[in-house]
């Protein structure tokens, strides 16, 4: 076996969302290296499928990359927040729709390389609205699209974030398949 160890960490930048530090890697050859670890606060994402196999949706920008996209509701975990309970409260917030009962759909690691970000993916078969979501500055839009139409939008680049690609090809295959 050949595991990295660290040896050493020193913190370069901290706030309330994220911290950067330092690593002083030991390779298994004996090597060292200095190793960026960004440590983020887990988060959470919802999905909603509806009877007709439609899923909740915001059309969305990301001011980082410059680009569009259609993503799932998400967002941090509260310390001692129950992770089902967070995405059904990021799903509330983003959307105005509230989520029956949510399960674990998938849990994922989107960069393991340099970031502890980890993301467990909830799902409901039923939402209710009750009305205009809090959070609306999240997206421009919030849509019912249908599941059909997944493989055609990350084909065209339209969903790009790792988690929504990930959940919505899961769902894809539960539902459809």
């Amino acid at each position: 076996m050949s595991e990295w160890k660290s040896l050493s960490e020193r913190t370069v930048y901290e706030n309330r969302w994220v911290n950067v530090a330092m690593a002083d890697v030991e390779l298994p050859d004996g090597r060292h290296l200095d190793h960026t670890v960004i440590r983020l606060r887990p988060v959470a994402v919802a999905a909603v499928v509806n009877s007709a196999d439609e899923v909740l949706l915001l059309w969305r920008h990301r001011f980082i990359t410059g680009a569009w996209g259609w993503e799932l509701p998400s967002g941090g975990i509260g310390e001692g927040e129950d992770p089902a309970a967070a995405a059904a409260r990021e799903l509330e917030e983003e959307t105005g729709w509230r989520p029956g009962a949510m399960r674990l759909l998938m849990a994922v690691d989107p960069m393991p390389g340099i970031s502890t970000s980890h993301h467990r993916v909830y799902w409901s078969e039923s939402a209710e609205y009750v009305g205009q979501p809090e959070d609306d500055f999240e997206s421009a839009r919030r849509e019912w699209v249908p599941l059909a139409r997944i493989p055609e939008l990350i084909d065209r680049g339209e969903i790009r974030s790792a988690n929504a690609v990930a959940a919505l090809l899961m769902l894809h295959r539960l539902r459809l398949s």
